[in-house]
C-alpha cells in the first residue's frame, strides 16, 4: 500500500502473541515456561496475511443450507466457502478442540491452549464454535465411559475430516450441542423434545428423539449434546449426524438463522424426527450432565470476547501510529493517547482476568480452591468482560474513522461479532443469577474468591478498601436479584485491581485503579486523567513486526 496516500499499510505478517505486552508472561505465570516458543510460531502464523484472508473470505462468503439432493431425498447439509474449511483444519492440526486432555492436571496445558485459542480468534471467532464445543464434549461424555470410549479418541483427534460418516469410519469428528428450544430459551425446563427409549433404555442405552431446536450452532458437527424429556425427567442424549449403519438420522435441518454477526458460523433451527440417540449418564439428570460441557464453552466465550478486545485495539493503534493528520501522526496526538491509553487499559485487565481465569480451570481437578474459584470466577469473568469487549470494539473502530466502518477492514466483523459473547452461554441476567446461586449455596467460593483477593493485602490502599467492600458484599447474605448485575460487576473489577496491582505495568496499574477505583474518569472511554504516562500506556497497544 502506497505511503504516500497517508495510508497505514494493513496489519499483517505479525505475531499477536509476542506483541501483546502481558500475554505471554500472563500465560508462563499460570501454565509454566513450557511451549512459549510454540505460541509465539502459532501466532505468527494466525498474524500472517493468509490466514487474515481466510477470516474475511469466510465472512463474506457465508453459509449455504442444502436441505434437498437432485433426486428429492433429505440431505440436510450446510455448505461453506473453502477458507472455512481451512480455518476449521488449521485450528484442529493446532489441537485448540482437544490438546487439553492430553496432559496431567497442572501441567498448564489447558492455559496453552486457552493462549492458542485467543490468537486464533483474532484471526477469525466464527469457526472457534465447534472447536470449543468439541473441546468441552468429552467432560460430559465422561458421564458415561461406553460413549466416552467410542467417541474420545476420535474427539482427541487433530484430523479434520468435514464429510459425514459413521463415526467408526472417521479418522476425527466435531461434537456441538442443542439446548435450547422456541419456547424456552434459556430455560431449558421448559423443553417438550421427548426421548423414548428402545428396548429398556438406560444409561447408554438407546432412544428415539423428536421435538424442534430452535439455536443449533455448526450443524455440520458429527453429533449433538441434546437435552429431552425421557420417561424419568430432562436427560442429555448423544445424537449423531450419520447412524452405525450409515444412513443420515433424523435431524432435519429447518433453516439458517440471518444473524447480525458470527455470519461464518451456520447456526440453525432444528427439527429431530425420530431420531436415534444415546442416553448420557441417568434420566432426570441431563442438566446437571450437559453443564460440564457448559462451563468450558463459557470459558471460550470469554476468551473470544478478549480477542476481539485485542484484535480491535490493535488495529486502531496501528492505524494512529501509521496515519498523520493535523501535522503531526496521531499517536502524537494527546487526546488520541488518552482513547488508545483507556483501551488498552481495558485490554490488559481483561487478558490478566482470562488467563487467570484459565490458570484456576487447570488446577481444579487437583486443587479444590482452584476448583471454587474456578465455578465463580467464570461466571464473573464471563459476564464482566463480555460486555466490556463491545463498547472496546466500538471506539477502537472510531480511532480508525471511515476506513475502519468499510467491510474491506476487519472492524465491522468484529464489531458485529462482540454483543454475542454475553448472550452465548447464557446471557447477562442468566450469569448473574448464576453467581447468586454460587454465593448461597457453595460458601467454599466466597471463601476461594476472598483467598484470591487476598493475594494483593498491602500491596495498595485503594485496592485493600475495595477488597473490603467486596468482602462486605459477600457477607450479606442473601443477596436481593435485584442487586445482582451492581455484585457481579463489583467482584469483577475488585478482581481485576488485584491483578493489575500483583502483575501489571506500573503505569497502566496506576491509571487503572485512579479511573475504575477512585472515579477520576468520565462516561465513555478516553476520559482518562491527564498524565504523562498516556503517552507510553498508548504506545504499548502498538503491534511489533
Amino acid at each position: 500500500m502506497s505511503t504516500s496516500a497517508n495510508q497505514p499499510p494493513p496489519l499483517e505478517s505479525y505475531d499477536p502473541f509476542t506483541s501483546d505486552p502481558v500475554l505471554a508472561s500472563a500465560v508462563e505465570r499460570e501454565g509454566g515456561p513450557k511451549g512459549l516458543d510454540e505460541l509465539a510460531a502459532f501466532g505468527r502464523r494466525v498474524g500472517s496475511a493468509e490466514v487474515a484472508d481466510w477470516g474475511h473470505q469466510a465472512n463474506r462468503h457465508e453459509p449455504e443450507l442444502v436441505t434437498h439432493d437432485r433426486f428429492g431425498e433429505r440431505i440436510d447439509e450446510v455448505r461453506y466457502h473453502p477458507a472455512y474449511h481451512a480455518l476449521l483444519e488449521l485450528s484442529v492440526s493446532e489441537g485448540l478442540h482437544c490438546r487439553h486432555y492430553g496432559g496431567a492436571p497442572g501441567d498448564g496445558e489447558l492455559v496453552r491452549r486457552n493462549a492458542a485459542m485467543l490468537l486464533m480468534t483474532q484471526a477469525e471467532v466464527g469457526h472457534a464454535c465447534p472447536i470449543s464445543m468439541t473441546g468441552a464434549a468429552l467432560y460430559t461424555l465422561e458421564h458415561q465411559p461406553d460413549l466416552a470410549a467410542l467417541w474420545g479418541p476420535k474427539l482427541r483427534s487433530r484430523t479434520y475430516e468435514p464429510e459425514l460418516a459413521p463415526i467408526v469410519d472417521k479418522g476425527g469428528v466435531l461434537l456441538g450441542m442443542s439446548m435450547t428450544e422456541r419456547q424456552g430459551g434459556s430455560d431449558v425446563r421448559a423443553n417438550t423434545s421427548s426421548a423414548e427409549p428402545v428396548e429398556g433404555g438406560g444409561p447408554g442405552g438407546l432412544y428415539r428423539v423428536n421435538g424442534s431446536k430452535w439455536f443449533v450452532s455448526a450443524p455440520m458437527c458429527d453429533g449433538f449434546l441434546t437435552l429431552a424429556y425421557a420417561p424419568g425427567g430432562l436427560s442429555c442424549f448423544l445424537v449423531p449426524r450419520i447412524r452405525p449403519d450409515g444412513t443420515r438420522n433424523g435431524l432435519h435441518l429447518m433453516r439458517l438463522k440471518d444473524k447480525l454477526g458470527n455470519r461464518s458460523n451456520a447456526s440453525s433451527e432444528m427439527e429431530l424426527v425420530d431420531a436415534t440417540a444415546w442416553l448420557v449418564g441417568e434420566e432426570g439428570r441431563g442438566v446437571p450432565t450437559i453443564i460440564d460441557m457448559v462451563a468450558g464453552t463459557r470459558l471460550d466465550c470469554t476468551t473470544w470476547a478478549v480477542a476481539l478486545m485485542r484484535q480491535a485495539v490493535s488495529q486502531a493503534a496501528w492505524h494512529v501510529a501509521h496515519r498523520a493528520a493535523f501535522g503531526a501522526t496521531l499517536i502524537d496526538k494527546p487526546l488520541m493517547q488518552n482513547v488508545l491509553a483507556d483501551l488498552e487499559i481495558e485490554t490488559e485487565a481483561a487478558i490478566l482476568l482470562d488467563v487467570r481465569l484459565s490458570g484456576a480451570f487447570e488446577r481444579a481437578p487437583i486443587d479444590s480452591g482452584e476448583a471454587a474459584l474456578a465455578r465463580i470466577g467464570a461466571a464473573v469473568a464471563k459476564y464482566w468482560i463480555t460486555k466490556r469487549s463491545t463498547p472496546v470494539v466500538r471506539e477502537a473502530l472510531e480511532c480508525v474513522g471511515g476506513n475502519g466502518y468499510v467491510e474491506e477492514s476487519i472492524l465491522p466483523r468484529l464489531y458485529r461479532e462482540a454483543p454475542l459473547n454475553s448472550i452465548w452461554e447464557g446471557s447477562g441476567n442468566v450469569i448473574a443469577l448464576d453467581v447468586l446461586r454460587a454465593l448461597s449455596r457453595n460458601p467454599e467460593v466466597v471463601d476461594a474468591f476472598g483467598a484470591e483477593l487476598a493475594l494483593a493485602d498491602g500491596l495498595d490502599p485503594r485496592v485493600d478498601r475495595v477488597v473490603r467492600e467486596v468482602g462486605d458484599a459477600l457477607a450479606r447474605l442473601p443477596h436481593e436479584e435485584v442487586d445482582a448485575r451492581r455484585l457481579v460487576e463489583q467482584l469483577a473489577v475488585a478482581w481485576a485491581a488485584t491483578l493489575m496491582v500483583r502483575h501489571g505495568d506500573d503505569g497502566v496499574t496506576e491509571m487503572y485503579l485512579r479511573s475504575r477505583l477512585e472515579g477520576d474518569w468520565g462516561s465513555e472511554l478516553g476520559t482518562l486523567p491527564a498524565d504523562s504516562r498516556l503517552r507510553a500506556i498508548a504506545g504499548r497497544a502498538v503491534p511489533s513486526k
